[in-house]
């Protein structure tokens, strides 16, 4: 659960996500579960642990989180168009 209130890691972010579909226990396990496989590649390969941040989870699946919210939005009764920012 600590890691869980750590502001801007990956762990939060995967609590949060997790904790909405199973629930705050099951999710603190399987944060639980993550910490402890981080741990034994740390001290198999002896290297330090870096954590990937809280932006990781949406830049690594950008494509996924974009199908998601426009399934939610059609789902509250909008028509979605989607168009790429001018950069």
């Amino acid at each position: 659960m600590g890691a869980a209130r750590t502001s801007g890691t990956y762990l939060k972010e995967k609590f949060w996500r997790l904790k909405a579909r199973c629930g705050p226990q099951r999710a603190a396990l399987a944060i639980a579960h993550k910490i402890l496989v981080a741990v034994y590649h740390m001290l198999r390969n002896d290297c330090d642990y870096k954590d990937l941040g809280a932006a990781y989870i949406d830049a690594a699946s950008a494509t996924v989180v974009k199908a998601n919210l426009v399934k939610r939005l059609e789902r509250l009764g909008y028509r979605v168009t989607l168009q790429a920012l001018a950069a």
